[in-house]
């Protein structure tokens, strides 16, 4: 299973991205999908994850009403769209794998079993 994330950029503050992860070797539909994201000198942490069917997703708080994880199984590919963007925001954004969330998602990193290599999200103020 290899994932492919894009997306990412360099945008000033209040403006928008989305970030896109192609899953490849397996259908999507087999996987919950998360979202981790890496700032310089932190830990990489929970971003958002959606369900298999999509019905369900979870966020971090600091990203509430910002951030829209979506997918499209029919094209392997999962969404996050990324408004209001705040410098705090700037990090490498990962997508990752989940095989065994047979429904919901998980916020927990050892859930995943596939990850993306990241895409660089610089935000400007």
């Amino acid at each position: 299973v290899q994932l492919q994330a894009s997306g990412g950029g360099l945008v000033q503050a209040g403006g928008s991205l989305r970030l896109s992860c192609v899953v490849s070797g397996s259908t999507l539909s087999r996987f919950a999908m998360g979202w981790f994201r890496r700032a310089p000198g932190k830990e990489r942490e929970f971003v958002a994850a959606v369900s298999r069917s999509g019905g369900s997703t979870l966020y971090r708080d600091s990203v509430k009403g910002r951030f829209t994880v979506s997918r499209d199984n029919a094209k392997n590919t999962v969404y996050l769209q990324i408004d209001s963007l705040k410098p705090e925001d700037t990090a490498v954004y990962y997508c990752a794998a989940d095989p065994t969330a047979h429904t919901g998602a998980s916020l927990a990193r050892i859930r995943y079993d596939y990850w993306g290599q990241g895409t660089l999200v610089t935000v400007s103020s």
